[in-house]
């Protein structure tokens, strides 16, 4: 099982950019897709963005696609959420997640895809 620890989340003004990482434990980081996801008070968590073991495929919820990037760092053992263009929309606790490479088809942006999550870190976006 690897763990996922989030970080750099804050309190930043709209239209600013912050960025967060999610550091994993193991050695075997490379072998595990990677996912962002957020939740809102009062809100079901949602899908934010993914990225392949490689790091050569992204995909984005279309609420942050142009202005989010997702990157991996396997060397770090850590994926990274860029966030530009920030609204006060994009407030919430952000997590990351895990998924080990399984060889069947991957349903990136499904809660129940990943068996591992880190604790959240949070981001508010203030008008």
């Amino acid at each position: 099982q690897v763990q996922l620890v989030e970080s750099g989340g804050g309190l930043v003004q709209a239209g600013g950019s912050l960025r967060v990482s999610c550091a994993a434990s193991g050695r075997t980081f490379s072998n595990y897709y990677m996912g962002w996801f957020r939740q809102a008070p009062g809100k079901e968590r949602e899908f934010v963005a993914a990225i392949s073991r490689s790091g050569a495929s992204t995909y984005y919820a279309d609420s942050v696609k142009g202005r989010f990037t997702i990157s991996r760092d396997n060397a770090k053992n850590t994926v990274y959420l860029q966030m530009n263009s920030l609204k006060p929309e994009d407030t919430a606790v952000y997590f990351c997640a895990a998924r080990l490479y399984s060889g069947s088809y991957w349903r990136f942006f499904a809660i129940d895809e990943y068996h591992s999550w880190g604790q959240g870190t949070q981001v508010t976006v203030s008008s």
